[in-house]
């Protein structure tokens, strides 16, 4: 009998390192793919991964046998290694920011997510993440993220 139930969703964010934009069309989709393998090797279901050049947003489900921290370390290293093979000097950011997303705005997480492309041809990254740690209600200082 099963007596433990979990719904517990996160939205992630992190950059490449001093913001290269490595990430080029050619190989986006294929290191979003690997880490959402990753993330489900790590017993977490991803339901969107996406972003541009210079950053990740991953949308995904996960257990509580798995630490947001652990979890975002684990995926930034698997990733890290495979993406050296592709371009050795690549190398992610060293911190990211990690939202709690309520089932009823999956759905909108999710669009955000799918529309970042878009979106960032009017919207810089450093804005993104204002904005992001705004409705998020995180305390921040805006000259950290520089």
């Amino acid at each position: 009998m099963r007596s433990t139930f979990l719904s517990l969703n996160v939205h992630i964010v992190f950059s490449t390192k001093n913001r290269e934009p490595f990430l080029h069309d050619d190989i986006r989709d294929m290191a979003h793919d690997y880490m959402g393998g990753t993330i489900r090797g790590l017993g977490g279901i991803p339901v969107r991964i996406g972003g541009v050049e210079d950053h990740v947003h991953l949308l995904f489900k996960y257990n509580a046998t798995n630490s947001i921290a652990k979890l975002v370390q684990e995926i930034k290293k698997s990733s890290n290694s495979w993406m050296k093979e592709i371009i050795p000097y690549f190398a992610w950011q060293e911190g990211y920011g990690a939202f709690s997303v309520s089932q009823e705005r999956m759905k909108g997480v999710e669009k955000y997510i799918r529309g970042q492309v878009e979106h960032h041809k009017t919207m810089s990254f450093r804005d993104e993440r204002i904005m992001l740690y705004r409705l998020a209600g995180i305390d921040f200082d805006p000259d950290d993220l520089d």
